[in-house]
């Protein structure tokens, strides 16, 4: 990991420098060695010790998870209504053998994996009408219409340049690595790479050496151990894959208005409210993203393999939803929907996207979702943005009823918890740069910056984003679903906004070098959530007890 970091830093120099922090921070105590966790440990061995608990299905809305993990096989959903693989819908529900989930962006020959972004559709929905009309021809709403088209077309044309621009650097980045690392093998001619061997090397006049030695020697610099560089050149390559796959997503289909997958799903996508299509794959051909949110929320406790999730017992719905690019309103509705409808009291949704199709459906859902109980956890967004001033869909806000040519007022549902992301340096640097935040769009924050957990293949990585912090929210609304089933769905929401640790210091507010805001003013409830806390304050709550959404001063 750390020789990945140094590469790309050495030939893109336009990545942010982290280091892996310690595997698990997020659930130590608040301020333990200067981060600010969750506080988990007090929780399980002494409030909750001896108490029973019951099961709480948890549904990750998301690019799949890998139900064959290691650390995560023994806490995957399973439809006892649904016989594998029989080909039959047993429970009649309307999916096909959905014994562990099912998959929204999936069809009879196969899966979607990449996607175009939703300000590309757009684009191309209204590029027929508006492609070559002249503005001053037009009625005077399809002028307004008009003047977001061009918007649009501005936008994926300028992206789609972008991302074929990052795509060639980070290939020809590989492409160094690789003949950098080669013409150091050969330079050594057998010798080990120790540093006093590589430094002795004279590597001028020859490029290609020149990258390998700064390679290797960075690594040996900072503690690597290097017993076979072909081996660490493979492991290079395999580490440098995502942005690969990323940067290959944007050149190629992100921004492509010519590129659809429906064909592959086979339904109707102009009916926004036909709900049986896809298949019973949850995992799909990239469910690293899934996977990873699916540990942070319940890897098994205390197995010693991997890492501990926040919860201990949890089964995960997998609802694959989520390609890489973005994720569609209809399959997101029905997605959410299909949680409901099969168990879920938790949502975990870790996606979200500058702009919608149709938000009406996804809003139908969610009011679906409040009316039968099931608690939505939404990741902000990374894109150090404030929320209350740009569009970040789904959100919990819809309009309200208005009256004969008046509008109703801007309502927000009950049964949301939007998350903005933490990282582990206390102090100005206390939320993550990347994060999304708002005073009044984002509820509270959670560790988000660094998180180990699970990966395809029985594998665990470092990873981070507002993603991360979500499935925090979510094992902590699941502890407290778990052990304390009397609690509604709204409850939980205000037990974890009432029992956030406040903080009001300065910090170093997201997309700036040296702008100062108060903590206090990122997010509703002006805290970090903390599960030792909730879970005190779960103890006090009887009957339809509502908990104030100001965090409690400890």
């Amino acid at each position: 990991m750390l020789f990945r970091t140094i590469i790309v830093l050495f030939l893109l120099g336009s990545l942010e420098m982290t280091y892996a922090q310690e595997a698990g921070w997020h659930l130590q105590d608040a301020d333990t060695k200067g981060a600010v966790g969750i506080s988990l440990k007090n929780v399980y061995a002494n409030l909750l010790k001896g108490k029973t608990s019951q099961t709480v299905v948890v549904a990750v809305i998301d690019s799949g998870v890998d139900i064959e993990h290691e650390d995560l096989k023994d806490v995957v959903w399973v439809n006892a209504d649904e016989i594998p693989d029989n080909g039959i819908d047993d429970d009649k529900n309307g999916y096909v053998d959905d014994v562990n989930g099912w998959n929204f962006i999936g069809g009879a020959d196969g899966n979607v994996n990449y996607d175009t972004y939703e300000v590309t559709r757009l684009y191309s929905k209204y590029r027929y009408k508006f492609e070559n009309a002249n503005r001053e021809n037009l009625s005077k709403e399809d002028k307004k219409m008009y003047d977001k088209f061009v918007k649009w077309k501005e936008e994926v044309e300028r992206e789609s340049q972008k991302g074929k621009k990052n795509l060639t650097q980070v290939l020809n980045a590989k492409t160094m690595i690789g003949n950098g690392l080669d013409a150091l093998v050969k330079a050594l001619d057998g010798k080990a790479a120790t540093l006093e061997n590589i430094q002795a090397i004279d590597a001028s006049g020859n490029q290609n050496l020149v990258v390998g030695k700064n390679i290797i020697l960075d690594g040996l610099t900072r503690g690597e151990k290097v017993e076979d560089i072909t081996e660490i050149k493979e492991m290079i390559f395999r580490e440098m894959e995502p942005e690969i796959n990323y940067y290959t997503g944007k050149a190629n289909y992100a921004y492509n208005p010519d590129f659809d997958t429906r064909d592959i799903i086979g339904d109707n996508y102009a009916d926004q409210n036909e709900k049986y299509y896809g298949n019973n794959d949850v995992d799909g051909p990239d469910s690293e993203h899934g996977t990873h949110v699916a540990g942070i929320i319940a890897a098994t406790r205390n197995n010693d393999i991997g890492m501990d999730g926040v919860a201990n017992n949890v089964k995960i719905m997998s609802i694959r939803t989520v390609p890489n690019g973005d994720e569609r309103d209809k399959d997101v509705a029905n997605a959410i929907r299909y949680a409901v409808d099969n168990g879920a009291s938790i949502v975990n949704m870790s996606f979200g996207k500058g702009y919608s199709w149709n938000e009406k459906v996804v809003e139908d859902a969610i009011k679906y979702a409040e009316k039968n109980d099931v608690l939505l956890i939404h990741a902000a967004g990374n894109g150090s943005q404030d929320n209350d001033a740009n569009d970040n869909y789904p959100n919990d806000e819809y309009q309200g009823k208005g009256f004969l040519f008046f509008k109703g007022k801007k309502k927000n549902y009950k049964n949301w918890i939007e998350v903005g992301a933490l990282s582990y340096m206390n102090g100005e640097a206390l939320p993550a740069s990347f994060t999304n935040y708002g005073s009044n769009n984002v509820d509270v924050f959670a560790p988000g910056v660094q998180i180990y957990a699970t990966t395809p293949d029985n594998s665990y990585e470092f990873l981070q984003g507002t993603s991360m912090a979500a499935p925090v929210v979510a094992g902590i609304a699941a502890i407290l679903r778990s052990y304390y089933p009397s609690l509604t769905a709204v409850q939980v929401k205000s037990i974890i906004m009432g029992s956030v640790i406040p903080f009001s210091q300065d910090v170093i507010l997201p997309g700036t070098k040296d702008t100062k805001v108060s903590f206090s003013k990122m997010s509703v409830s002006g805290g970090v959530v903390n599960a030792e806390k909730a879970v005190k304050l779960a103890k006090t709550v009887k009957g339809k007890k509502k908990i104030s959404k100001k965090p409690i001063r400890a």
